[in-house]
């Protein structure tokens, strides 16, 4: 498809947006018509939706800025914007990740440690509220700040004006072993705070755990040198280089979806890094979308139970998860997850809030402004026997997270008590806002949303 759909095309898509919201039954749930997405839980299917499918293009790109509609991927995106020399400010890992559900249901990547996350970048945005308005919203309305993390229950964005920066055509990586987490954690908030490692300029940070006593930072250089480039779109796994080769090179392109063709390190789970199947595995087909299909009809008919019980392993749960702690607890979090969860790789990757002062928190995920925190991502199964079922090692991470001054994100599956969640992502805030936005409460709450009920 084309990226560039101009406003014509954006006004058409917007006009069909308003006819399906006025073709719902009169106080009928409002939620989205689209049967993708990367969300880690459950997803109600309530009949009718939105129609936007006219909603998924870029409008215009002009300079550092660029007019985008919300259900755009970040794969069209970057399209349109590298052709300018120009990226988005955070570029979520994978590729099916809209600009809408990036900002209001938070993203990460590496350049977060110097332009915090997605909704950051935002200049200005459309929403479609629970009242079937579109609202444009600004920095400093309440709409707009309590809009991040709020996963659909305050509306859904339609348009997005975006800051972006200009980019080389290549990326420099060097790959930094570490021997023990505090080490680790102390180089990043020194590489946080000063922009460099070794005299170098960091434009991109992030990381891989391995194991206690074997970690890496993955420093990345924006750059304009013309060299041979790695590819890790064929029979080489990204993941492992970083334990292969000190210092690499990739295409921009390359570097912003490094993380997608074996969406990090999952695709193991299906056999897809196995140098026999890698080599028939269409290229086409290694994509986090395919994966994430792959998933969903194991959950539709319970494989991996099946094959659990067949290989006489205790029941599974799902730990699918990414929490962001204080850099200064990051050895204490991993140490404590090493005991208790036992799972490895993880994916490390530093943040601090771009916005800073204390009188302008984003609400619905009060990071403390000026801390640096490490997103740590971790997703597989974890054999725990009969309790399975009850998501004990999830439950443990939740408090855990709690404990170190920590937060966790709400794509995958949550299980706080309502008192609880209200405290830690303010839902007091949010009701409020809903309530002037949506006041036949059409929209489904957040925690209704997201949280899961056992």
């Amino acid at each position: 498809m084309s990226t560039h759909v101009g406003r014509q095309v954006h006004t058409e898509g917007v006009a069909r947006l308003r006819e399906s919201y006025a073709a719902l039954p009169r106080g009928a749930p409002v939620r989205l018509a689209k049967r993708t997405s990367n969300l880690f839980r459950g997803r109600s299917e309530l009949g009718a939706g939105l129609d936007v499918s006219g909603l998924a293009g870029v409008i215009e790109v002009d300079g550092d800025v660029a007019e985008v509609q919300g259900m755009c991927t970040y794969e069209h995106l970057v399209d349109a914007t590298l052709a300018h020399g120009r990226m988005p400010l955070v570029v979520p890992q994978l590729r099916t990740i809209t600009l809408g559900g990036a900002v209001s249901g938070l993203g990460i990547e590496s350049t977060s440690f110097r332009n915090g996350l997605p909704h950051e970048s935002v200049l200005e945005m459309d929403v479609m509220t629970g009242s079937g308005e579109i609202v444009t919203t600004t920095p400093g309305d309440d709409l707009f700040d309590a809009f991040p993390n709020s996963y659909g229950s305050l509306g859904y964005a339609t348009r997005l004006r975006i800051e972006l920066e200009q980019v080389g055509p290549y990326v420099a990586l060097r790959h930094v072993r570490f021997d023990d987490a505090a080490s680790l954690a102390a180089a990043v908030a020194r590489i946080v705070d000063e922009r460099e490692w070794v005299g170098e300029r960091v434009d991109g940070l992030d990381g891989v755990a391995f194991t206690p006593g074997e970690l890496y930072l993955t420093l990345a250089r924006w750059t304009d040198e013309p060299g041979p480039t790695s590819d890790y779109t064929g029979q080489q796994v990204y993941y492992r280089s970083l334990q292969q080769h000190p210092t690499d090179r990739l295409t921009m392109h390359d570097y912003l979806w490094r993380w997608d063709t074996d969406w990090f390190w999952c695709s193991r789970a299906f056999g897809a890094q196995h140098p026999l199947v890698r080599r028939v595995w269409p290229r086409r087909l290694r994509r986090s979308d395919v994966y994430w299909r792959l998933v969903a009809l194991d959950r539709r008919f319970g494989i991996g139970d099946r094959l659990d019980r067949r290989a006489g392993r205790p029941q599974g749960e799902r730990v699918v998860q990414d929490v962001e702690v204080p850099v200064a607890r990051l050895a204490e979090f991993l140490e404590w997850f090493d005991r208790e969860v036992g799972m490895r790789p993880v994916w490390l990757c530093p943040l601090r809030l771009r916005r800073g002062g204390a009188d302008r928190p984003w609400p619905g995920y009060p990071l403390t402004a000026g801390t640096t925190y490490v997103n740590v991502g971790f997703w597989g199964v974890v054999n725990v026997g009969p309790d399975a079922p009850q998501s004990p090692r999830n439950r443990a991470i939740e408090q855990k997270v709690t404990e170190l001054g920590g937060h966790k994100s709400l794509y995958s599956e949550a299980f706080y008590e309502r008192e609880e969640f209200d405290r830690l992502y303010n839902g007091a805030h949010l009701a409020g806002v809903k309530a002037l936005h949506d006041p036949d409460d059409r929209l489904t709450a957040l925690y209704d949303k997201v949280v899961q009920r056992r």
